[in-house]
């Protein structure tokens, strides 16, 4: 299915909620990024650095390792590449929009978190001069808004991550990983939002676990790849007894006993190993992973602790390497 030029408008009775929340979350995003992720940006997703510019015969004093071995086998004189400092990067945020993402127990749902580390990134790119662009996926496709500059656009992938309906189904995020490939050709960062719930990334085996990787591989071979996982609280849930949940996916009810060690000690291992297979998965694709928790209350540091976590984190990794 090809990808559509962007969402259609939310229903009237609704648009009114939809643009109430984009103000919400355009506030509070501004005040994380103004008090808690200044500098922390521009130093987590420094990008490449420089840009390819041309090649030109190798001089005196030039760095052997930019020698350009293709060039020069074919002219038979040694020739070097040039670059020039990039001064732009994209930022391609690709959401997952099933039905998983409007569930959960956390003060917000997947979706509502999603927007929200949207909303911090993307301000934090515009400030940056940065442009920031959306590609959403579900079990019957994906929507593209192409990247662009400026608080407004920015306000626009917002809404729409908001208002776009969800899908039934399992959301295979390959589409979206190619999509992110194929139309962004040049060096740039690739956020991925997802509660995971269902998804072929988690896979154990199968034609869908294999082709995801192998999209996922490709983008990351491109592009700054980093997935955030969108963690809710009911993976962890009080011992509150006996509770009724729903498998948001197939819409399945199940009634578990919460206070039974057996029960709650089963359902740890099964949370355990699929947080597992994500790690697995995203560390052979060579993909950062922000495991991000949603919580159960409303949080002042919700979102700033764990994104002020990943910055330091990149950051000393960069520094160790360089």
């Amino acid at each position: 299915m090809p990808p559509a030029t962007g969402a259609e408008a939310a229903p009237d009775d609704g648009l009114a909620e939809v643009l109430a929340e984009v103000r919400r979350i355009e506030a509070q995003a501004r005040r994380v990024v103004r008090e808690a992720m200044s500098g922390g940006y521009a130093s987590a997703f420094r990008g490449a650095g420089l840009a390819f510019d041309s090649v030109r015969e190798y001089a005196e004093g030039d760095d052997p390792r930019a020698v350009d071995w293709n060039v020069t086998a074919r002219m038979g004189r040694p020739f070097v590449k040039t670059y020039v400092e990039e001064r732009e990067r994209t930022l391609l945020f690709l959401v997952d929009r099933s039905a998983s993402m409007d569930g959960g127990t956390g003060t917000w749902s997947p979706r509502g978190t999603a927007a929200r580390v949207l909303a911090c990134l993307a301000l934090a790119a515009v400030r940056a001069g940065d442009r920031v662009g959306l590609c959403t996926f579900g079990a019957h496709g994906t929507t593209w808004v192409a990247p662009g500059r400026g608080l407004p656009h920015a306000l626009r992938l917002v809404r729409d991550v908001l208002a776009l309906p969800p899908e039934a189904g399992t959301a295979d995020p390959a589409a979206a990983l190619d999509l992110a490939t194929r139309l962004e050709r040049r060096h740039g960062v690739v956020v991925l939002l997802s509660d995971l719930v269902g998804s072929p990334l988690a896979a154990a085996s199968g034609a869908a676990s294999a082709r995801c990787e192998a999209a996922l591989r490709r983008c990351a071979r491109r592009h700054d790849t980093v997935a955030v996982h969108l963690r809710g609280p009911e993976l962890d849930p009080p011992a509150v007894g006996l509770a009724r949940v729903r498998d948001p996916e197939g819409g399945a009810g199940h009634l578990l006993d919460l206070a039974s060690p057996r029960v709650r000690a089963a359902y740890a291992a099964r949370v355990a190993a699929w947080r597992g297979r994500i790690a697995t998965t995203l560390g052979r694709a060579r993909v950062d992973l922000l495991d991000l928790p949603i919580p159960a209350a409303p949080r002042a540091d919700a979102l700033s602790t764990p994104l002020q976590a990943f910055f330091r984190r990149r950051e000393a990794r960069r520094a160790t390497h360089a």
